[in-house]
Order: C-alpha cells, then structure tokens, then sequence
C-alpha cells in the first residue's frame, strides 16, 4: 500500500525509492487532461464502494416513480447500483455531484461523510485531481425488508 509524501511521490513503506504520483495538468512529458466522464466513473464507483450506500430511485416532480426501474436507462433504489453522480473538472480541481440512497437505519451525517472522503481520496489517487467540493443528495432510504405477503 502507497501512501502520499509531501513532495508528490508515494512512497511503499517498505524502503524503496519513492515514485512520482501521477498529477492532472502540465508536467516535465506534456500535458494531461482527464475527461470529466472518467472522473465521472471514478467519483460513482468510489461512492457504490460504501456498502450503505447506493443508486437512488428516479423521481419526477419530487415523486420516486413506480415502476420506472423496467424502462432503460432508468435507475431503482438499490444498494448495488451507482448513484448518478456529476463531475466538472477545473485545471487541476474536481467539483462531484451525486444523488444516493442511504441503507435504513444507518446514520445519514456518518454514510455521506465517509462517502465524501472516500470519493476524494480515490479521485485524487486514480485521477491525480483535488476535489474541492462534493454535493451529496439523499434522494431515497433503502430498505432491506421485503414487502409483506399479500392476502389473496
């Protein structure tokens, strides 16, 4: 496991020589640019990893729609799926946006701070970019407790 120095290298921990950490923008071979839709990617798989914390269901007029999970390219609330999220990438500097549901009863404060310090650790260990802000919506609760049986 690396970790990150104060000059911009990581360094393993185990006594070898430290690396360069891989930065956004110009350096000494060119430039680099990552597209907001990779940064994108990285920011929703970084939030699925916290396993309270997952896709919101789709909502209309503020409303989660019934059965709009059979349509395609429509999320259900689910724990398993990636929350919409939305990345604008400034020079060197991200600002993610995403919508989530949180796994009831667990603590709203708690799963979206650690969600937000997880997306800005691996965004910035992936991409090499500072995330300055993360907005976090808490659009729905996931229950893990089916429906009770219906009476025929």
């Amino acid at each position: 496991m690396s970790t990150k120095t104060q000059a911009g290298t990581a360094a393993t921990g185990t006594g070898e020589q430290a690396r360069p950490v891989a930065r956004s923008g110009r350096n000494e071979l060119g430039m680099i640019r990552i597209a907001d839709g990779v940064v994108t990617k990285i920011a929703a798989r970084a939030a699925a990893e916290n396993p309270n914390a997952g896709a919101a269901a789709a909502r209309m007029l503020g409303r989660a729609v019934p059965g709009a999970s059979r349509l395609p390219g429509v999320r259900d609330t689910d724990l398993q799926g990636l929350p919409k999220t939305s990345v604008i990438v400034d020079g060197s500097k991200a600002y993610v946006t995403l919508e989530l549901s949180v796994r009831w009863p667990a603590s709203i404060p708690d799963v979206t701070r650690q969600v937000r310090s997880h997306v800005r650790d691996r965004v910035r260990e992936l991409a090499g970019l500072e995330v300055d802000e993360v907005h976090i919506t808490v659009a729905d609760l996931a229950l893990d407790v089916a429906p009770p049986p219906r009476v025929r």
